[in-house]
């Protein structure tokens, strides 16, 4: 009878998601020697290769993918098990806000790290616009938040860059069209760049929709009746980034920022913050693409 060791697995699973021994190592707060060890006892205790190491990146390989298939689940379910037998007492709250175009993919697996780390903690995650996530910052309603934004503000640190696209109907025709028919929130910080571009361009425009719910914005957009702007990471699959040949201005880039580090309840949110450093560390800065 061979057993699976609880610690090896979660550092396979971080390695896995991280592509790499560096990142895990940092991430599970082990040495790259330790965490490279664990990984070699796993496929000498199962007798299979678990990693492609002709790159430098990791990638999973055949038995790798179907190791880990299990390995999520017993490392989520051991999680539960401990959480549920051990979180008798109250640790206080911390309040995360983020705009809901980053919140995915990296926010989710920051969540699901730390409360792995303070099951005790309740963490409470607000998805808002940048402009009411920082007035809720300083009504400290919120502990910590991220925001997409051109600059960097006083107090900030600079997590990512990410261009900045034009968004669209899949196949849609609406930028062809003039006036240029534009979708977006009432408190979208993305809506005043598009529309000095454009006029920058020479480009004629009109605002069609000014609502406050996204959804609705994206429902319009996904209807070929207009066109707005997201982070091209963060594009959902109802919508595509147009590639305009040029016609339509470039965006430039947006800072995913963070604000909040040196706020009440020090540690906690100086090591969800050390989190969210690690992971935004793999969004690099890309080259500019035409619209």
């Amino acid at each position: 009878m061979r057993n699976l060791d609880m610690t090896t697995l979660r550092s396979f699973v971080t390695v896995a998601e991280q592509g790499g021994v560096t990142r895990a190592a940092a991430a599970l707060n082990l040495t790259q020697s330790a965490v490279s060890m664990q990984i070699k006892r796993l496929e000498e205790l199962l007798d299979v290769e678990l990693f492609e190491r002709a790159n430098r990146t990791l990638t999973p390989t055949a038995s790798g993918d179907l190791l880990l298939t299990y390995a999520r689940k017993l490392v989520d379910l051991n999680d539960e098990a401990v959480g549920r037998l051990t979180d008798k007492v109250y640790e206080g709250e911390i309040t995360l806000g983020a705009p809901y175009d980053i919140v995915y993919p990296v926010v989710p697996k920051v969540l699901k790290q730390f409360n792995a780390l303070y099951p005790r903690v309740k963490m409470q995650l607000v998805s808002s616009s940048t402009i009411k996530l920082i007035k809720s910052l300083e009504r400290g309603e919120v502990d910590l938040i991220l925001t997409t934004e051109e600059d960097l503000r006083p107090g900030g640190e600079t997590l990512a860059e990410v261009p900045l696209r034009w968004t669209g109907a899949p196949g849609g025709q609406a930028w062809k069209k003039r006036p240029l028919r534009l979708a977006f929130c009432s408190f979208c910080i993305f809506r005043p760049i598009a529309m000095r571009c454009l006029d920058q361009a020479g480009i004629d425009w009109e605002l069609v929709v000014e609502s406050e719910d996204d959804r609705a914005v994206e429902a319009l957009v996904s209807a070929d009746l207009a066109v707005g702007a997201l982070m091209a990471d963060s594009v959902p699959p109802h919508l595509e980034a147009l590639n305009t040949g040029g016609v339509l201005p470039d965006l430039g880039l947006q800072k995913v920022n963070m604000y909040g580090v040196s706020n009440r309840k020090e540690g906690l949110i100086e090591d969800l913050a050390g989190m969210l450093r690690q992971g935004f560390a793999p969004v690099k800065s890309p080259m500019l693409v035409t619209s």
